[in-house]
């Protein structure tokens, strides 16, 4: 059973930075691409990073240059480095998997999200 357990929110002001951590159990991690999504209060959830099997990234336009996705194989675990936090970066953090196994980024699979709070 796929299981993914984030941490790592807290509330921080301005400019701070946090790491989520998302552990994976359950399945053969290292197969399956993987994400965050994040959805703040009356908005849709949106794509926020993803990783391939094979380490290559993407990120939303929003984050680029301040968040940075991660993965070790070897723990099964997920990480999203967030520095620079901006208030509008306040929202619950999903961690994702793929559905299908490979390379393909269908996300079908979620954790119970972590919150992030930034304050002005």
């Amino acid at each position: 059973q796929v299981q993914l357990v984030e941490s790592g929110g807290a509330s921080v002001q301005a400019g701070g930075s946090l790491r989520l951590s998302c552990a994976a159990s359950g399945y053969t991690y290292s197969s399956y691409c993987m994400g965050w999504f994040r959805q703040a209060p009356g908005n849709e959830r949106e794509g926020v990073a993803s990783i391939d099997t094979d380490g290559s990234t993407t990120y939303a336009d929003f984050v680029k240059g301040r968040f940075t996705i991660s993965r070790d194989n070897a723990k099964n675990t997920l990480y999203l480095q967030m520095n620079s936090l901006k208030p509008e970066d306040t929202a619950m953090y999903y961690c994702a998997r793929a559905i299908t196994y490979g390379g393909s980024c269908d996300f079908g699979y979620w954790g119970q999200g972590t919150q992030v709070t930034v304050s002005s």
